[in-house]
C-alpha cells in the first residue's frame, strides 16, 4: 500500500549531519514509518468519517421507510380477468396520469422496485413496459394451459425479518409470500467416464460443509479454507459505498490502494474465481463442486470475481424461497402501491427514445402508441433497461457520444445469454418424483475448458457439446400449483448459447423466422430431451408440449440488444472497484437515472439493491439506512426463533 520499505544498503534519506551512516539510516527508516503511520491513520480516519457521512446522513428528501406498510395478507387471486387487470393494463386503453414526478422505462423488478420507493416517498411515477404483461423477468407466461416462470427460480436471503424480506414486505405491503425450499437447495451431477455423482447442497452453513467433506473425506483441509475465503461476502456494504461516494473521492483511494487495504470484499473482488480456487489444495472435481453456481452470475471460473461468487454462495446459505402463487406475483403485488400515489404501469409501451431540452437534461420520453409516437413529459427519467439499451439505442446521437457516456460503455461489456427449453408434463410432482430444488448438470469437471470450447464451435456442432444444463421446476417448488395445475407438472431446462448462432433472424418476426431457425431450435430441444430422459427416465412419455426461448427472445421480450440474461458481463472487468464506482444510478444526463442490475449486480436481490441506490440518489436520502432502522423496529418484535 505505501510502498516497499527502504532497502538498508540504498538509504533514501540523507544522513543526519553529525552522525554515522548507521545513525543516518536508522533516522530515515524511522521518518519513513512515521510518515506511513501518518498516512495510514489519516486514511482510516477517511474512511471511518466518509462511512458515518454517507450511513448517518439523513438529507432532505421524505422517508419512504417511516411506517410499517404491512397489512394481514389476502386470500391468492387466481381469476386471469382480475390479475390481467393489474398486469396488462395497456397504454392505448389507460390514461396517462398526470403532474407526473417520475417516469421509469421496464417493469422489471429493478423498475417496480424503484417506482413503489418512490410512490411511498409521495411521488406519482408512470412505469412503461414494452410487453404485454408487466414485471420483466418475473412475468409468467402460459403454454398448453400451463404456467412458465422467466427469471425467478429461487431466492436466498428471505429469512423473515431479513434486510431483503423487509424491503419486499414494505414495497407489496405484505401480500407477497414466500415458500421456504427446503434442502438440499441444489443438486450438483457431474456426468463423466466413471460414471455419474451427484453432490447436494445442504441449506445452512454447517449443513453446506459436511456435505461436501462426506463427498470429499480427503479434502476437509481445502473445504475449509474455501469456507473461509467465501465470508468476504460480508463486505457488500463496501460496494454500496463505492456508489454513494463521489466518483472522484473512489478513484483516488483506489489509484492509492486504500480500497483493497481496508476491504478484503473489494480486494477479493479483483481475482478470479479460478486463481482463487487454484491456491487450494483440492482436486479438480472439488474445484468444478465448489464452483458449480457460476451459470447464475453468467462467468466462467477463470473470468468470473471470486467477491461475485462468493456473494452468490452466501446468497443461498441459509436457503432458498420462491414466490407462492408463482412469480407473477411479485408485479401483481407491487403495482398497486404505485397506483395509490397516483402513478400507474402501463404495458405494451415501448418506449423509442429518451427526450432531452435544450439544456440537454432529460425531461420526458416518447413512446410508440398505436401505430404512432407520444411524448410524455417528466422531470425524472429512470431506465430499468440496461445501460447499453439505455445509452446506445434511447439516447439521441449528440447524446450517445458525450465522453462519460462512451467512459461508462468502454468499461463494460455485454453479458453472455442462454437458451430456454419449457417442458410441459402430464402427472404431479408425487407422481412424476419432481424436487424443489435444482439441478446443475455438468459434462466435464473442467468447466472452463468445456465452456470454452462449447462456444467455440458453430451452431451446428456446438449442439453436441452442450457442457451444463440448470434444470429447474416450478411446479414442485410452488406449494399453490397443485390447486392451479392439477396433475400437471412443467420442467425448465437452461444451457448456454451464443446470441451470434441466432443473430442472423434478429430482424425476422416473431414465428415467421423460417425453417432454418425451427431446425436449429429443435436440434437443442432434441438434444435437452435426450439428456433429460437419461437423467429422469420416469419422465418417458410423460411429455406432451416442448417449446424453447432464444437469445432472441430475450432481446424481442426484455429489450436486450445481444439477449443478455444479466445484463452488463458480470466477469472479472466488471467487478474491478472503479468499475463498480463508476455503473452508478446517477447517469451523465443530468435528470436521467439508471435502475437494475446493471447499477449494483444481477439477480432478483441485486436489482432491488441497484432500486434502492437509484431511490437513495433521487430523493437525497439515504435509504438504505431508513430501511434499516425499520428493520430493527421489526425484528424487535419477532419471536426470538426468527431472529
Amino acid at each position: 500500500m505505501f510502498g516497499d520499505p527502504p532497502d538498508p544498503s540504498q538509504p533514501t534519506l540523507a544522513p543526519v549531519p553529525g552522525a554515522t551512516e548507521q545513525q543516518g539510516l536508522e533516522a530515515g527508516s524511522t521518518i519513513w514509518l512515521w510518515a506511513a503511520l501518518g498516512l495510514g491513520t489519516g486514511l482510516v480516519l477517511l474512511m471511518a468519517g466518509v462511512r458515518r457521512l454517507v450511513l448517518g446522513r439523513h438529507w432532505n428528501g421524505p422517508n419512504p421507510f417511516a411506517e410499517d406498510a404491512r397489512r394481514p395478507p389476502r386470500p391468492l387471486v387466481t381469476d386471469q380477468e382480475a390479475r390481467s387487470g393489474v398486469l396488462k393494463q395497456a397504454l392505448s386503453d389507460t390514461p396517462v396520469p398526470e403532474r407526473l414526478d417520475a417516469v421509469v422505462i421496464g417493469s422489471g423488478i429493478g423498475g417496480l422496485a424503484v417506482a413503489a420507493i418512490l410512490a411511498k416517498a409521495g411521488k406519482r411515477v408512470l412505469v412503461l413496459e414494452q410487453h404485454i404483461k408487466a414485471g420483466g423477468c418475473c412475468h409468467t407466461f402460459g403454454r398448453d394451459d400451463l404456467e412458465f416462470d422467466t427469471g425467478i427460480h429461487y431466492v436466498g436471503q428471505l429469512k423473515k425479518g431479513s434486510f431483503c424480506r423487509v424491503f419486499l414486505d414494505q414495497i407489496t405491503e405484505g401480500q407477497l409470500d414466500w415458500a421456504y425450499l427446503g434442502s438440499p437447495i441444489d443438486i450438483m451431477v457431474l456426468e463423466g467416464p466413471s460414471g455419474r455423482r451427484q453432490f447436494p447442497m445442504y441449506s445452512g452453513e454447517k449443513a453446506f460443509v459436511q456435505g461436501l467433506k462426506e463427498k470429499f473425506p480427503d479434502e476437509e483441509a481445502a473445504i475449509d479454507k474455501y469456507m473461509k475465503m467465501v465470508k468476504v461476502a460480508k463486505g457488500t456494504l463496501h460496494m454500496v459505498l463505492l456508489k454513494i461516494l463521489p466518483l472522484p473521492v473512489v478513484k483516488l483511494l483506489d489509484k492509492l490502494g486504500v480500497l483493497a487495504f481496508f476491504s478484503p470484499f473489494l480486494r477479493a473482488a479483483t481475482q478470479s474465481l479460478g486463481e482463487v480456487l487454484s491456491q487450494l489444495p483440492a482436486s479438480q472435481d472439488l474445484k468444478a463442486v465448489l464452483s458449480y453456481i457460476y451459470p447464475t452470475y453468467g462467468a466462467i471460473p477463470k473470468n468470473a470475481s471470486f467477491s461475485m461468487h462468493a456473494l452468490l454462495i452466501n446468497h443461498l446459505l441459509d436457503g432458498a424461497f420462491y414466490p407462492r402463487g408463482g412469480s407473477s406475483e411479485i408485479a401483481f403485488h407491487i403495482i398497486p402501491v404505485i397506483q395509490q400515489a397516483g402513478g400507474a404501469v402501463l404495458t405494451r409501451a415501448t418506449v423509442k427514445s429518451v427526450l432531452l431540452d435544450s439544456t440537454g437534461r432529460a425531461c420526458g420520453v416518447r413512446v410508440k402508441k398505436d401505430r404512432g409516437l407520444v411524448s410524455i413529459f417528466s422531470p425524472i427519467v429512470i431506465s430499468n433497461a440496461g445501460i447499453f439499451h439505455t445509452y446506445e439505442h434511447l439516447l439521441p446521437e449528440r447524446a450517445r457520444c458525450l465522453p462519460g457516456i462512451q467512459t461508462q460503455l468502454r468499461m463494460v461489456q455485454h453479458g453472455p445469454s442462454a437458451l430456454c427449453v419449457f417442458i410441459c408434463l402430464r402427472g404431479s410432482k408425487k407422481s412424476l418424483g419432481l424436487e424443489a430444488n435444482n439441478c446443475y448438470l455438468y459434462f466435464d469437471s473442467d468447466t472452463d475448458q468445456a465452456m470454452e470450447r462449447y462456444l467455440s464451435l458453430s451452431r451446428d456442432k456446438a449442439v453436441a457439446h452442450i457442457p451444463y444444463f440448470f434444470i429447474t421446476s416450478a411446479s414442485a417448488k410452488d406449494p399453490t400449483w397443485k390447486i392451479r395445475f392439477p396433475d400437471q407438472s412443467t420442467l425448465i431446462m437452461m444451457l448456454p448459447a451464443r446470441y451470434e448462432w441466432f443473430e442472423e433472424w434478429q430482424d425476422e418476426p416473431p414465428g415467421k423466422r423460417g425453417s432454418d431457425y425451427e431446425a436449429l431450435k429443435n436440434s437443442f430441444i432434441d438434444a435437452s430431451i435426450s439428456v433429460l430422459m437419461k437423467l429422469h427416465p420416469q419422465l418417458e412419455g410423460k411429455v406432451h408440449n416442448v417449446s424453447v426461448g432464444t437469445p432472441l427472445s430475450h432481446q424481442s421480450f426484455l429489450a436486450a440488444p445481444h439477449g443478455e440474461n444479466y445484463g452488463i458481463d458480470h466477469n472479472l472487468n466488471r467487478l474491478q472497484p472503479h468499475v463498480m464506482a463508476s455503473m452508478r444510478a446517477q447517469s451523465p444526463i443530468p435528470n436521467l437515472y439508471l435502475t437494475g442490475q446493471d447499477v449494483f449486480t444481477c439477480g432478483f436481490l441485486g436489482a432491488l439493491h441497484g432500486a434502492l441506490l437509484c431511490s437513495s440518489t433521487i430523493l437525497q436520502r439515504n435509504v438504505h439506512l431508513d430501511l434499516l432502522r425499520l428493520q430493527s423496529r421489526i425484528s424487535a418484535v419477532l419471536p426470538k426463533r426468527m431472529n
